[in-house]
């Protein structure tokens, strides 16, 4: 069971995450002159690969990149998630220790990739905090037969740990530099199986619809009809809702067989506004 704001540091920690939340990415209009700066991952290579068949699908092969660097730091902010916040969830957990963060950080960042915070990755935006993205990830309930669509790529982190859990990940970023460098990231280390589209993720993916879930890592006001219409029947959402720049609310949207939709509260959150192209704001 997940514990979010209970147990001995519960009490301390709550103003502290909402801060940190706010720094969970991703799409804000960048400035033309702005370039995104080097990450790490160009330097270390992938090591190995796990190949398997996607799951109904033999003829194409499900790849999760692996690598022996910093393990020692890796376990440590897995013990922070399972034992300061009380996230006892064995396959979040593994995914959050098989994906190597600094991967996915620029260079100047790499040394604090494993500390439970958000950092810079360029045009004001950043890589979410590892409990914020395992939590997210625990709150989708994930099989690997399931599309999961992720609004607002940013680093590419979160979808490679998404690619832990299905083969079927397809992923937007509003902010074309940010998008184009998660592809040279996923490229150079072999995710084979994600999918990155570079737009408005307000309206989803309606070509690849319906997703078994979907996860938002940046706040709209209201919950976008688009992205209801996409959700399949038995489907989980998870998305911060409200006002831009004041706490939020983060909500865990269930799709009845019927179509009916049953939401949930789960924490209060402040998240960046989900930007829309050509949004005045």
């Amino acid at each position: 069971m997940l514990r979010p704001w209970t147990g001995r540091l519960g009490a301390l920690l709550l103003p502290a995450l909402l801060l940190l939340a706010a720094g969970c990415r991703e799409n804000d209009v960048p400035k033309p002159a702005e370039s995104p700066p080097a990450v790490a991952a160009e330097s270390p290579p992938t090591e190995w690969l796990i190949e398997t068949p996607v799951p109904g699908d033999p003829n194409r092969v499900w790849t999760r990149p692996r690598s022996s660097e910093r393990q020692d730091d890796r376990r440590r902010m897995v013990e922070v998630l399972r034992d300061v916040y009380g996230l006892n969830d064995p396959p979040v957990l593994r995914a959050m220790q098989s994906v190597p963060r600094h991967w996915f950080v620029p260079e100047t960042q790499a040394r604090a990739a494993y500390i439970d915070s958000p950092l810079p990755i360029g045009f004001g935006q950043t890589i979410s905090q590892p409990y914020i993205v395992a939590y997210m990830t625990h709150l989708l309930d994930l099989d690997p037969s399931e599309k999961v669509l992720e609004i607002g790529t940013g680093s590419g982190y979160q979808a490679a740990v998404l690619n832990e859990f299905t083969p079927h990940v397809f992923t937007i970023e509003i902010v074309r530099p940010l998008g184009e460098r998660a592809i040279r990231t996923f490229r150079r280390h072999g995710y084979e199986t994600l999918h990155v589209r570079i737009g408005d993720g307000y309206q989803g993916w309606p070509e690849e619809a319906p997703f078994g879930a979907i996860i938002v890592t940046c706040a709209p006001e209201d919950i976008p009809q688009p992205l209801l219409d996409q959700l399949k029947p038995g489907g989980r959402m998870v998305i911060p809702v409200g006002p831009r720049n004041t706490v939020q609310e983060l909500v865990v949207v269930h799709k009845n067989v019927d179509g009916t939709i049953r939401r949930e509260s789960r924490m209060p959150v402040r998240f960046v506004p989900l930007i829309r192209e050509k949004d005045p704001r």
